[in-house]
């Protein structure tokens, strides 16, 4: 057991590129079978892999602002800063055209069903160059629109953020251009083993379906998919000991990167 786990604490990092879901659904699957500690089904796999993948990607944004708050030397607080960014970039989409309503209104939920965070938004008004529209709260639009100042116009476009119950996420830009486009990150994509099943029922790894997706992360988390997995899965089986291994390594890697 010590080679395995060994041989994935020392995966060098890479570069960006996707990360073999068949890859680690077998060190997955070797390290939960090293001594018969249950079968993990591609079905359950596939929900894990997806709750792995998200918990990795969310964590992103939480260290980075973290990291932008605290103190520190220059030289690792830029380090972590710059590589933080690196894996978020992979993420960012920019001027994205979305469809505006008669009102101002888009409907980011349905025009960007991978919208994770929003960022820039910009409107374009007919003969004049696109501007970058501020954010205002929506219970401050009154305010901005009863001052002469604050009063938006099409040289300082504002926009506001709301949801209804049908759309989650949907802004109004003031005035109302005649095209907008936004930046804005997105979601990875969920990750999906695909299989064909065999004569003797066992599940064959199938690359080439047309549903087939894997991890999107940087190539330097596979190793933390892993581990993330096996203790998901340490839940699912009741198996608390493979849980219990599976963070004990996850803290280890975690430990060494901090040296």
């Amino acid at each position: 057991m010590q080679s395995l786990y060994g041989a994935i604490a020392n995966t060098n990092k890479k570069e960006i590129m996707a990360i073999s879901i068949d890859r680690v659904y077998q060190k997955v699957l070797a390290l939960a079978n090293k001594e018969q500690r249950g079968y993990i089904t591609p079905q359950e796999f596939n929900l894990f892999a997806d709750h792995a993948q998200m918990d990795i990607f969310e964590q992103y944004f939480y260290d980075l602002e973290q990291r932008q708050r605290a103190p520190g030397n220059e030289l690792d607080y830029s380090d972590m800063v710059t590589n933080l960014e690196e894996k978020i970039s992979m993420f960012e989409i920019n001027n994205q055209t979305v469809g505006v309503q008669t009102a101002g209104e888009v409907y980011l939920s349905s025009d960007l069903s991978d919208l994770y965070r929003l960022g820039v938004v910009q409107a374009t008004y007919s003969g004049k160059p696109t501007k970058i529209a501020e954010q205002v709260q929506l219970n401050e639009i009154s305010k901005y629109e009863n001052s002469p100042l604050g009063m938006w116009t099409e040289s300082r476009p504002l926009y506001s953020k709301f949801s209804t119950s049908t759309a989650p996420v949907v802004i109004k830009i003031y005035p109302t251009p005649q095209s907008a486009s936004v930046s804005y990150t997105r979601k990875p994509k969920k990750p999906n083993w695909t299989y064909l099943i065999s004569g003797s029922k066992n599940a064959l790894y199938n690359p080439s379906a047309t549903d087939h997706q894997d991890f999107e992360l940087h190539s330097s988390e596979e190793n933390n998919l892993v581990l993330k997995i096996l203790q998901l899965a340490g839940i699912s089986i009741k198996d608390f000991q493979l849980t219990g291994v599976a963070a004990q390594e996850e803290m280890k890697g975690i430990q060494q990167e901090k040296r």
